[in-house]
């Protein structure tokens, strides 16, 4: 979330940001902010004011009964129990000013950065980048979703008879194919410095807020209410969640971690080609790369993870662009987002297949993740993440790319995880 001290600071900065957003109302949403942090600080004054005094009488009180003072000690209680129940109306007061002023926090969304794209919609997205050569398939090529009836590989029927529409089966070397992209891409992210880990796929309320999927996200995240554990929407939560509450050595920067994990989401979408087959699913596989950065950084960081997702790409032959997003098509934690699509040539469209973002010190604030400088102060760190990179429209792209007459070429790189070269 955003830092109080930061929208005192620069109020009018944030304003601008916001309005990229398409945030209209960002002034006097700030505004609320100030006044609610006026109000705490005004009730945060006059409670420890009340406390010294109440300090100062206690003492008072003790030598006044060294002294064989009684009475007059007995006197002097009277207002401490004045100052006992008026510090007891303040404390709860500062409870209710300090939760209705994270409560506001929560629901503004991250300032995008200075190079964030105005913006309404996808539609105003600006590519930055175009790579690759767009497969010219033959007058029989078909979308992926015909392929995989026809060589038996996933099935979607399966899948609405165990679970409902958007959970489908992987079969034969429909799975194996899955099962070597998720080999590949964790082997290539910890050659690249990451250290694997594999975390729940459930995560607790404290978990979603500290990334942020709370409350902006609740209603499109899988809910076990007798628990209250939410099924995760992407491996970013519980990897970030590990260092939440945590204060980092310097020595101990950067972090790099990479986790392989199912996702769940609810917003599967409506009907139509768009989201039809693999394009949008409930539940789908995905590798993510999460780093946590000093602040000065970041930014070449977020290059990095840019520069690894392009390396999978170019290794699968994968014609892709990279797209920065505008401020109102970004996600509500988000500094700065590239989206990378690849060209889905059956279905003659782009497909979303990763997206690489800096949110930086946003969700940090939240997690409470700092790291002690040289000289023991701490400071709020910049958290990044990546997908390198989600399954489903990967699969659909190498399926739909690589058909022939005599079926399915399958990338080279992944012949030794495959065992086999086509389907």
């Amino acid at each position: 979330m955003l830092q109080v001290n930061n929208i005192l600071a620069e109020k009018e900065k944030y304003v601008v940001g916001l309005k990229k957003r398409n945030i209209n109302n960002a002034t006097a949403l700030l505004n609320e902010v100030i006044q609610l942090d006026e109000s705490r600080k005004k009730t945060q004054q006059e409670l420890d004011s009340n406390l010294a005094e109440a300090n100062t009488i206690a003492k008072q009180i003790g030598a006044l009964m060294k002294q064989g003072r009684r009475e007059e000690a007995e006197q002097i209680k009277t207002r401490t129990a004045e100052l006992k129940q008026l510090n007891k109306e303040l404390a709860d007061r500062l409870n209710e000013i300090q939760s209705e002023l994270t409560h506001k926090l929560y629901n503004i969304p991250n300032v995008p950065h200075e190079s964030v794209p105005a913006g309404t919609s996808a539609d105003d997205n600006e590519e930055i980048k175009k790579a690759g050569e767009i497969p010219q398939l033959n007058g029989q090529a078909v979308p992926h979703w015909d392929l995989i009836k026809k060589y038996d590989i996933i099935d979607f029927d399966l899948g609405v008879k165990i679970a409902g529409a958007g959970f489908p089966v992987y079969k034969g070397k429909g799975a194996r194919l899955q099962r070597a992209l998720v080999n590949y891409f964790l082997d290539e992210a910890v050659k690249a410095g990451y250290a694997e880990v594999q975390p729940p796929i459930v995560v607790n309320e404290a978990s979603g807020y500290g990334t942020g999927q709370l409350p902006d996200k609740e209603g499109q995240m899988y809910h076990v209410q007798a628990e209250n554990l939410y099924l995760i929407p992407t491996a970013e939560v519980p990897i970030t969640n590990l260092y939440r509450d945590v204060i980092l050595n310097e020595s101990e920067l950067p972090v790099k971690n990479v986790g392989f994990t199912p996702c769940f989401r609810r917003e599967a979408g409506s009907w139509g080609a768009h989201v039809r087959g693999l394009n949008r699913l409930h539940q789908f596989d995905k590798v993510e790369i999460v780093q946590i950065r000093k602040p000065e950084e970041s930014y070449q960081a977020l290059n990095e993870m840019c520069a690894h997702v392009e390396h999978l790409l170019n290794s699968l032959n994968l014609p892709y662009r990279i797209l920065k997003l505008c401020g109102g098509d970004m996600g509500f934690t988000s500094a700065l987002t590239y989206d990378f699509e690849v060209y889905s040539a059956a279905q003659e469209k782009w497909l979303e297949v990763s997206s690489v973002s800096n949110f930086e010190t946003y969700q940090a604030n939240r997690l409470k993740l700092r790291y002690k400088d040289e000289n023991k102060k701490s400071i709020l760190l910049h958290t990044l993440n990546g997908s390198a990179m989600a399954l489903p429209r990967i699969m659909a792209a190498i399926l739909e790319n690589n058909q022939d007459e005599n079926g399915i070429a399958i990338p080279e790189v992944l012949h030794m995880y495959t065992g086999f070269e086509r389907i």
